[in-house]
């Protein structure tokens, strides 16, 4: 004979002893209590009452018993109709009303333990309800399809027959996916509502686990989310890991704004009446899914680092931090605070590794030692590396502001620098690394045995750091003030150039005596001769890599020499002529 304890035992001993998870603990505490359907709990009834009541469920729960007829079998209640499946969750409250009413004021009744047997094959119909209906709706559950509602448009009505109407009204401005998407989530939280209220809370959530997870497994794989382990990562190519790079950055964004994203709003419908059950299922359901996810980019960040790998660490790393707020408001209830600490662990990472490559980035340049003078004063290698590799690296000036915020330099500034940059941590370190690469530029120079040619070497590389500097973002980064402090140190480079490779040219169009005669012109010719022809052979040799630089240099060239040779020509090339009749060019 059942007894108080023993009804009171059989709604809470279904969410207790069969894993005291948080899940469970969380319908456990929602059960009996399920809003809605709490109205229709406790309530003062009669013996006559109770008896309609069980007739009533009986009538439904005896039709649509599976084990009675091969129709009830195979035929789904909600498929059927509609509002006689509202009607069967209607006795079913009323079914647990009476059971609560006989156990507390007739424990011993006979109607108690017909009750009991009726409750318990409801439920399995409810059940086998509820998986049909999410198995038959996959399609239109699926996350794309779900994402696009709000997990707060959830439809609101104060009875079940209004329902049909309340999605009729809606029906006219959606289209067909949504319209039967809408049906087959209310009939879900209509189901999800009674299973819980009355005590089967675990049941329930237990089979919407089942599927849900698949689809979520299944959609992560469709992406390309795979389980690597570390030994296959560090053993990879780094090209293949770049192509895996590249479609993990896809498909985070899909999964996270799509996938996680409908199955949060799913979850927020189906289990609308207890917050504590749809974000631990939500939990439960995604945690796996979405830890392997964000995993990815943290076992890049531990592999071997170069700084060629950094544009990939801080594309993995900005796309992370732009999707941040869905992130944190998809998972933002304390049962999925796992996958936002894998999120913000795999930012970390990246952003250590990030500091990392830059870093030996920095110590690859001072370690640099090359003892072969660059040919003809041209471009160093290591110019072009390093000012390619920072032009790209500042596109990236966002994210790396973040990175390096509260990562102090090992050294300062000088005074002229410092003071005409922005004073934020990404100025300054763009601005120390090419301060690295000129200082090593400068140790080169003394490779060079023709002093002009080590001048135009220090024009040819800085002219080129700087336009490198005008035509990407680190223009924004340095500033104007960096650019004139640094085109004014070009344009001393380029001064110095000319005067010690065209000075002993001007200086031999000065040298003759106050009454110069025709033999000291003479003298004067052969010394301008050869002087012009020494810098004119050693200066053809040299090369300047610059269309507009190499216009700049032969005009400080021409405004040195020109103007002595015509004051040369003018005094000498009367005498000469008179004495051997010929003219002088």
């Amino acid at each position: 004979m059942a007894t108080k304890a023993t009804l009171l035992s059989l709604f809470s001993s279904r969410e207790r002893g069969r894993g005291d998870g948080e899940l469970y603990s969380a319908i456990a505490a929602s059960s009996g209590s399920s809003g809605r359907l709490a109205s229709a709990t406790p309530r003062r009834l009669n013996s006559f009452q109770v008896r309609d009541i069980l007739s009533r469920a009986q009538a439904f729960v005896s039709k649509w018993d599976p084990n009675s007829s091969a129709y009830a079998k195979i035929t789904s209640l909600w498929y059927e109709s509609r509002q006689e499946a509202k009607e069967y969750v209607r006795s079913v409250i009323e079914l647990q009303a009476a059971m609560l009413f006989l156990a507390s004021s007739n424990p011993s009744s006979p109607d108690l333990i017909r009750a009991q047997s009726l409750m318990q094959t409801a439920m399995k119909r409810l059940e086998k309800e509820f998986y049909q209906i999410l198995a038959a709706n996959r399609d239109y559950l699926d996350p794309e399809s779900v994402s696009g509602r709000s997990s707060t448009s959830t439809l609101e009505f104060e009875d079940d027959m209004n329902l049909d109407d309340e999605i009729r009204e809606v029906g006219k401005s959606i289209g067909d996916v949504e319209r039967v998407s809408a049906l087959a989530m209310a009939d879900l939280a209509s189901i999800a509502e009674c299973m819980i209220a009355t005590g089967y809370g675990k049941e329930c959530v237990k089979v919407y686990m089942i599927v849900r997870k698949s689809i979520i497994d299944e959609g992560l794989y469709r992406l390309g989310v795979e389980r690597l382990s570390s030994s296959r990562m560090k053993k990879m190519d780094w090209g293949i890991m770049e192509m895996k790079i590249k479609g993990w950055i896809h498909a985070v964004k899909i999964a996270v704004k799509t996938l996680f994203y409908g199955e949060r709003i799913l979850c927020d419908h189906v289990f609308a009446t207890s917050q504590h059950i749809r974000e631990a299922c939500f939990a439960s359901i995604t945690k796996e899914g979405a830890q392997l996810l964000f995993g990815f980019p943290e076992a890049v960040a531990r592999g071997k680092k170069s700084p060629e790998k950094m544009f990939k660490m801080l594309d993995l790393y900005d796309a992370i931090a732009e999707l941040w707020p869905d992130i944190e408001s998809t998972f933002s209830c304390e049962s999925s605070s796992a996958v936002r600490a894998q999120a913000v662990s795999a930012l970390t990472k990246l952003g250590e590794a990030v500091r990392s490559m830059l870093a030996d980035f920095e110590a690859a340049m001072q370690k640099d030692s090359a003892k072969t003078p660059v040919p003809r004063g041209g471009l160093h290698p290591l110019t072009r590396y390093v000012m390619n590799f920072l032009s790209l690296l500042a596109d990236y000036r966002d994210i790396l502001a973040d990175i390096v915020a509260g990562w102090p330099m090992k050294k300062s500034l000088p005074v002229e620098i410092s003071d005409r940059i922005d004073d934020n941590p990404i100025s300054g370190r763009f601005a120390w690394l090419i301060l690295v690469l000129l200082c090593k530029l400068d140790s080169k120079v003394s490779l060079y045995r023709d002093v002009a040619v080590s001048y135009l070497f220090l024009t040819n590389n800085l002219n080129y750091i700087i336009g490198k500097v005008q035509s990407s973002n680190l223009r924004f980064i340095l500033g104007d003030m960096w650019l004139q402090l640094h085109t004014e140190k070009l344009r001393q480079y380029a001064i110095s150039y000319v005067q010690t490779a065209w000075s002993k040219v001007a200086e031999a169009l000065t040298e003759f005596p106050e009454e110069p005669d025709a033999e000291s012109g003479r003298e004067a010719f052969r010394r301008f001769s050869a002087s012009f022809e020494e810098a004119y052979q050693s200066q053809t040799a040299s090369i300047v890599t610059d269309d507009r630089l190499r216009e700049s240099l032969k005009l400080s060239i021409a405004r040195m020499v020109v103007p002595a040779y015509r004051s040369f020509h003018g005094r000498f090339s009367g005498l000469l002529m008179e004495e051997e009749g010929q003219s002088v060019v």
